[in-house]
């Protein structure tokens, strides 16, 4: 997607940004079963402006809606863990995403990505309660980064998809 003008490029970031913020805070409220697993329906969003505009872009609105994010309805602590699966989770995308793009799908790379997102949230665990032991709970979190990357990935190709129409 290219924009002739930087007016409008910066209308549709802040328009991403606005979707995944809006998602994250509704998510936010739905309850947790099992600790450290759920949708992340707003990272549809980064994945999209990393299809569409770039890595750069990605990780823009990935920042801003951590950031804001937190702030409506976390603390410090949620968004340590955040910034760090959501920094981890992009910057690994946007590698494989540049590298491999033509030999992997959008779903394996959004698998991938959750992967990384797991491993950056149990880092910041790691550090809190000072023992990397925690990282026995990762095969669990791995199993449902299978499930929900994979429809991530599948819900931000369909999106990037349609959006290239406008």
């Amino acid at each position: 997607m290219r924009y002739k003008k930087p007016l409008n490029k910066i209308i549709f970031l802040s328009l991403m940004t606005a979707i995944a913020l809006i998602i994250y805070v509704v998510e936010s409220q739905i309850p947790v079963i099992f600790p450290g697993i759920k949708l992340g329906l707003a990272n549809v969003i980064s994945l999209v402006v990393l299809i569409t505009l770039g890595g750069k872009e990605a990780l823009i609105v990935m920042f801003l809606r951590t950031l804001l994010g937190s702030m409506f309805t976390g603390s410090v602590s949620s968004f340590l863990f955040s910034i760090a699966g959501g920094l981890l989770s992009n910057v690994v995308m946007i590698i494989i995403y540049r590298k491999f793009r033509k030999h992997l799908s959008i779903e394996s790379i959004s698998i991938v990505g959750a992967i990384f997102h797991n491993i950056g949230q149990l880092l910041v665990a790691a550090f809190i309660v000072k023992d990397f032991r925690i990282y026995i709970y990762l095969p669990v979190l791995t199993i449902s980064a299978l499930a929900t990357g994979y429809f991530i990935g599948l819900t931000g190709k369909f999106l990037s998809k349609h959006l290239e129409k406008l």
